[in-house]
Protein backbone atom coordinates (compact mmCIF):
# COMPACT_ATOMS: atom_id res chain seq x y z
CA UNK A 1 0.00 0.00 0.00
CA UNK A 2 1.41 3.58 -1.18
CA UNK A 3 2.67 5.95 1.87
CA UNK A 4 0.51 8.52 1.03
CA UNK A 5 -2.69 6.28 1.35
CA UNK A 6 -1.49 4.84 5.59
CA UNK A 7 -0.60 8.59 6.02
CA UNK A 8 -4.09 9.88 5.01
CA UNK A 9 -6.11 7.54 6.82
CA UNK A 10 -4.08 7.68 9.30
CA UNK A 11 -4.97 11.74 9.49
CA UNK A 12 -8.13 10.87 9.01
CA UNK A 13 -8.63 8.46 12.22
CA UNK A 14 -6.56 10.68 14.41
CA UNK A 15 -9.26 13.72 12.79
CA UNK A 16 -12.38 11.84 13.85
CA UNK A 17 -10.77 10.68 17.65
CA UNK A 18 -9.82 14.48 17.97
CA UNK A 19 -13.83 15.95 16.98
CA UNK A 20 -14.86 13.25 19.12
CA UNK A 21 -12.85 13.90 22.56
CA UNK A 22 -13.35 17.54 22.40
CA UNK A 23 -10.05 18.57 20.17
CA UNK A 24 -10.69 19.69 17.18
CA UNK A 25 -10.44 23.12 18.05
CA UNK A 26 -7.26 23.36 16.84
CA UNK A 27 -5.96 20.00 16.17
CA UNK A 28 -8.18 18.82 13.31
CA UNK A 29 -6.95 21.59 11.52
CA UNK A 30 -3.09 21.04 12.44
CA UNK A 31 -3.73 17.43 11.10
CA UNK A 32 -5.39 18.81 7.85
CA UNK A 33 -2.52 20.98 6.89
CA UNK A 34 0.37 19.69 8.09
CA UNK A 35 -0.36 15.81 6.41
CA UNK A 36 1.89 13.24 8.86
CA UNK A 37 3.40 16.25 10.69
CA UNK A 38 0.56 16.85 12.07
CA UNK A 39 -0.62 13.72 12.86
CA UNK A 40 2.41 13.09 14.49
CA UNK A 41 1.90 16.34 16.96
CA UNK A 42 -1.18 15.27 18.18
CA UNK A 43 0.07 11.88 19.02
CA UNK A 44 3.41 13.06 21.09
CA UNK A 45 1.34 16.16 22.47
CA UNK A 46 -2.04 14.64 23.18
CA UNK A 47 -2.29 10.85 23.10
CA UNK A 48 1.08 9.81 25.13
CA UNK A 49 0.56 11.88 27.85
CA UNK A 50 -2.63 10.17 28.15
CA UNK A 51 -0.75 6.78 28.02
CA UNK A 52 2.06 7.99 30.06
CA UNK A 53 0.16 10.35 32.38
CA UNK A 54 3.81 12.02 33.69
CA UNK A 55 3.98 15.74 34.24
CA UNK A 56 6.25 16.57 31.81
CA UNK A 57 4.54 15.43 29.30
CA UNK A 58 1.31 16.81 30.32
CA UNK A 59 3.43 20.47 30.66
CA UNK A 60 4.74 19.49 26.86
CA UNK A 61 1.06 19.36 26.13
CA UNK A 62 0.10 23.03 27.65
CA UNK A 63 3.16 24.45 26.68
CA UNK A 64 2.61 23.50 22.73
CA UNK A 65 -1.17 23.76 23.08
CA UNK A 66 -0.68 27.58 24.26
CA UNK A 67 2.08 28.01 20.71
CA UNK A 68 -0.35 27.28 17.95
CA UNK A 69 -3.52 28.00 19.82
CA UNK A 70 -2.17 31.13 22.22
CA UNK A 71 -6.31 32.54 22.99
CA UNK A 72 -7.62 28.60 23.71
CA UNK A 73 -7.36 28.93 27.24
CA UNK A 74 -8.97 32.90 27.52
CA UNK A 75 -11.83 31.33 25.52
CA UNK A 76 -12.13 28.36 27.67
CA UNK A 77 -12.14 30.81 31.09
CA UNK A 78 -14.58 33.21 28.97
CA UNK A 79 -17.11 29.96 28.69
CA UNK A 80 -16.42 29.21 32.24
CA UNK A 81 -17.26 32.95 33.53
CA UNK A 82 -20.35 32.60 31.55
CA UNK A 83 -21.61 28.95 32.82
CA UNK A 84 -20.45 30.05 36.72
CA UNK A 85 -19.58 33.68 37.85
CA UNK A 86 -17.07 33.54 40.63
CA UNK A 87 -14.55 35.04 42.03
CA UNK A 88 -12.00 32.31 41.16
CA UNK A 89 -13.54 32.27 37.53
CA UNK A 90 -13.09 35.90 37.33
CA UNK A 91 -9.55 35.66 38.85
CA UNK A 92 -8.34 33.20 36.16
CA UNK A 93 -9.48 35.46 33.35
CA UNK A 94 -8.46 38.57 34.45
CA UNK A 95 -5.03 37.46 34.83
CA UNK A 96 -4.91 35.75 31.39
CA UNK A 97 -5.96 38.78 30.25
CA UNK A 98 -3.01 40.25 31.73
CA UNK A 99 -0.51 37.86 30.03
CA UNK A 100 -2.29 38.08 27.01
CA UNK A 101 -1.74 42.11 27.14
CA UNK A 102 -5.93 42.40 27.25
CA UNK A 103 -5.70 44.90 29.61
CA UNK A 104 -9.11 47.03 29.62
CA UNK A 105 -10.87 43.72 30.01
CA UNK A 106 -8.35 43.00 32.61
CA UNK A 107 -9.24 45.92 34.41
CA UNK A 108 -13.03 45.27 34.25
CA UNK A 109 -12.59 42.05 35.67
CA UNK A 110 -11.06 43.53 38.98
CA UNK A 111 -13.40 45.89 39.31
CA UNK A 112 -16.21 43.32 38.88
CA UNK A 113 -14.30 41.26 41.20
CA UNK A 114 -13.45 44.16 43.89
CA UNK A 115 -17.35 44.89 43.98
CA UNK A 116 -18.08 41.70 45.24
CA UNK A 117 -18.85 41.59 48.62
CA UNK A 118 -16.02 38.73 49.14
CA UNK A 119 -13.97 40.54 46.74
CA UNK A 120 -11.96 43.00 48.93
CA UNK A 121 -8.65 41.09 49.13
CA UNK A 122 -5.39 43.05 48.20
CA UNK A 123 -4.41 40.33 45.31
CA UNK A 124 -6.82 41.84 43.61
CA UNK A 125 -6.03 45.72 44.21
CA UNK A 126 -2.42 44.65 43.06
CA UNK A 127 -4.18 42.83 39.42
CA UNK A 128 -6.24 46.11 39.39
CA UNK A 129 -3.00 48.20 39.37
CA UNK A 130 -1.19 45.85 37.05
CA UNK A 131 -3.91 46.18 34.72
CA UNK A 132 -3.69 50.43 35.03
CA UNK A 133 -0.05 49.96 34.64
CA UNK A 134 -0.58 48.18 31.29
CA UNK A 135 -2.86 50.61 29.94
CA UNK A 136 -0.55 53.25 30.71
CA UNK A 137 -2.14 54.94 33.28
CA UNK A 138 0.49 55.68 35.42
CA UNK A 139 -1.62 57.51 37.85
CA UNK A 140 -4.21 55.37 38.09
CA UNK A 141 -1.53 52.36 39.29
CA UNK A 142 0.04 54.59 42.06
CA UNK A 143 -3.28 55.50 42.81
CA UNK A 144 -4.16 51.84 43.33
CA UNK A 145 -1.77 50.57 45.17
CA UNK A 146 -1.49 53.66 47.27
CA UNK A 147 -4.28 52.97 48.41
CA UNK A 148 -3.80 49.08 48.71
CA UNK A 149 -1.31 50.15 51.01
CA UNK A 150 -3.67 52.25 53.33
CA UNK A 151 -6.19 49.79 53.47
CA UNK A 152 -3.60 46.35 53.84
CA UNK A 153 -0.63 47.99 55.96
CA UNK A 154 0.80 44.61 56.47
CA UNK A 155 0.30 43.58 52.99
CA UNK A 156 3.76 42.45 51.47
CA UNK A 157 4.39 42.23 47.68
CA UNK A 158 7.75 42.13 46.31
CA UNK A 159 5.96 42.13 42.71
CA UNK A 160 3.90 45.20 44.22
CA UNK A 161 6.45 47.32 45.00
CA UNK A 162 8.33 46.93 41.84
CA UNK A 163 5.13 47.75 40.32
CA UNK A 164 5.09 51.03 42.26
CA UNK A 165 8.63 51.92 41.28
CA UNK A 166 7.83 51.46 37.85
CA UNK A 167 4.45 53.26 37.70
CA UNK A 168 6.18 56.18 39.28
CA UNK A 169 8.79 56.01 36.89
CA UNK A 170 6.22 56.34 34.29
CA UNK A 171 4.69 58.97 35.83
CA UNK A 172 7.94 61.16 35.66
CA UNK A 173 8.46 61.06 39.88
CA UNK A 174 12.12 60.02 38.70
CA UNK A 175 13.45 60.78 42.59
CA UNK A 176 10.93 58.49 44.25
CA UNK A 177 11.11 56.16 41.99
CA UNK A 178 14.56 55.87 42.44
CA UNK A 179 14.16 55.15 46.06
CA UNK A 180 11.63 52.56 45.90
CA UNK A 181 13.92 50.95 43.35
CA UNK A 182 16.64 50.84 45.85
CA UNK A 183 14.40 50.14 48.27
CA UNK A 184 12.60 46.84 46.89
CA UNK A 185 16.05 45.70 45.44
CA UNK A 186 17.25 44.59 49.12
CA UNK A 187 14.90 42.11 48.80
CA UNK A 188 13.07 41.45 45.41
CA UNK A 189 14.12 37.98 44.28
CA UNK A 190 15.78 38.60 41.16
CA UNK A 191 18.11 41.64 39.37
CA UNK A 192 14.92 43.52 37.63
CA UNK A 193 14.67 46.40 40.15
CA UNK A 194 18.37 47.18 40.56
CA UNK A 195 19.23 47.21 36.61
CA UNK A 196 16.02 49.17 36.18
CA UNK A 197 17.72 51.02 39.04
CA UNK A 198 20.83 51.74 37.20
CA UNK A 199 18.49 52.12 33.83
CA UNK A 200 17.26 55.23 34.88
CA UNK A 201 20.05 56.20 36.56
CA UNK A 202 21.91 56.79 32.64
CA UNK A 203 19.04 57.81 31.54
CA UNK A 204 19.18 61.34 34.08
CA UNK A 205 22.90 61.36 33.25
CA UNK A 206 24.05 59.63 36.64
CA UNK A 207 26.47 57.56 34.54
CA UNK A 208 28.88 56.61 37.44
CA UNK A 209 25.88 55.53 39.84
CA UNK A 210 24.72 53.63 36.99
CA UNK A 211 27.64 52.00 35.99
CA UNK A 212 28.05 51.07 39.88
CA UNK A 213 24.85 49.35 40.51
CA UNK A 214 25.52 47.37 36.82
CA UNK A 215 28.49 46.25 37.81
CA UNK A 216 27.67 44.64 41.05
CA UNK A 217 25.01 43.26 39.56
CA UNK A 218 27.32 41.24 36.76
CA UNK A 219 29.55 40.22 39.84
CA UNK A 220 26.24 38.99 41.56
CA UNK A 221 25.10 37.44 38.91
CA UNK A 222 28.30 35.90 37.17
CA UNK A 223 28.91 33.81 40.79
CA UNK A 224 24.95 32.14 40.77
CA UNK A 225 24.29 29.05 40.39
CA UNK A 226 23.33 28.30 36.72
CA UNK A 227 19.50 28.01 36.97
CA UNK A 228 20.00 31.94 38.24
CA UNK A 229 21.90 33.21 35.52
CA UNK A 230 19.14 31.20 33.01
CA UNK A 231 16.51 32.79 34.91
CA UNK A 232 18.31 36.32 34.94
CA UNK A 233 19.57 36.25 31.60
CA UNK A 234 17.66 39.33 30.18
CA UNK A 235 18.67 41.53 33.21
CA UNK A 236 22.34 39.93 33.06
CA UNK A 237 22.86 41.08 29.78
CA UNK A 238 21.25 44.57 30.21
CA UNK A 239 23.29 44.56 33.51
CA UNK A 240 26.56 44.10 31.27
CA UNK A 241 25.38 46.41 29.09
CA UNK A 242 25.29 49.24 31.33
CA UNK A 243 28.66 48.08 32.81
CA UNK A 244 30.86 48.68 29.58
CA UNK A 245 28.58 51.83 28.57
Amino acid sequence: MPTWIIVAVLDIALIVHAAKTGRFMPWGFVILFLPGIGALAYVVVELLPEWLGSHKARQARQQFAGAIDPTGRYRQLHDDLEIVDTIANRTALAEECLTLGKYDEALGQYDAILAKPLGEEPGFMLGKARAEYGLGDAGAAIATLDELKRRWPAYQSADGRLLYATALEMAGRNDEALANYADVGRYYPGAEPRVRQAQLLQRLGRQSEARAIAEDVVRTLTRAPAHVRKSQRQWLASAQKLARS
